[in-house]
């Protein structure tokens, strides 16, 4: 995949073509313009921009183009998160952390996921050691 950094619209739209993908404009344009103002024309120009950069390929299905990430979305998001945090957060975990702690509502099944996350990297970083 293509390194070029996205926009915030850019990742937005990325992530929700990744989810619901083989995805059209209009479908992704109808969900937009509901939760973010955004037009039809502006949609078609993210989604555009993010198949020069290499995100997103199109193939014409009865006449309609639909959209696809050239990676597969654990991937894909798994890089979008990598972005997020070196661009946002500086590489440092903490600001998630503050967050984590302070603002979101977590489940019970979200802090097991948590659990098991650190679980996981005391196990990695023990294993390094060797």
């Amino acid at each position: 995949m293509a390194g070029a950094p996205l926009g915030t619209q850019e990742m937005r739209v990325l992530g929700y073509v990744a989810e619901h993908a083989p995805i059209t404009v209009g479908e992704v344009a109808e969900r937009f313009s509901a939760s973010h103002g955004l037009a039809r024309t502006t949609i078609l120009t993210v989604i555009e921009r993010l198949r020069r950069k290499g995100y997103l390929r199109r193939r014409k299905v009865g006449g309609i183009y639909r959209y696809s990430p050239t990676i597969p979305t654990p991937d894909l998001l798994r890089s979008l998160v990598s972005d997020f945090a070196q661009r946002v957060l500086g590489g440092s975990p903490q600001p998630f952390f503050a967050y984590l702690l302070q603002e979101a509502e977590l489940s019970d099944a979200e802090v097991a996921q948590l659990r098991k996350l650190v679980r996981d990297l005391e196990t990695k970083r023990k294993g390094g050691r060797s």
